[in-house]
């Protein structure tokens, strides 16, 4: 393969990725389902770590200026690669998934 082929590939990867991060998503169903089932119990039904594991935790409140002040890039980066206790989900989720796991997050701080 020329090497002409492989920066196109490398390119092609950046824009999709790019692509996929830098378009603000909407939070579905899906998203909320996914979010209950892996986050509600330490973030809470409303995001504000109130749970006894998010207490527990030091579990980010989603309505803090801090968290929503994160652009969605880090947030995503976030959610994969996890943070302290926070267990990362970039093998397990779909970009897509995680993309809308933003959407929700964002949608749970302004509540």
């Amino acid at each position: 393969m020329s090497k002409i082929m492989v920066r196109i590939g490398g390119m092609v990867a950046i824009l999709g990725l790019a692509l996929a991060v830098g378009v603000p998503a909407r939070a579905d169903d899906a998203s909320a389902a996914l979010y209950k089932s892996k986050c509600q119990g330490c973030h809470g039904p409303d995001g504000a770590g109130q749970t006894a594991a998010g207490k527990a935790m030091k579990s980010g409140d989603f309505h803090d200026a801090e968290v929503q002040k994160m652009s969605d890039a880090d947030l995503t980066s976030l959610i994969g690669m996890g943070k302290g206790k926070m267990p990362g989900y970039a093998k397990t989720m779909k970009p897509e998934e995680i993309k809308g796991l933003v959407a929700y997050v964002r949608e749970l701080g302004k509540k």
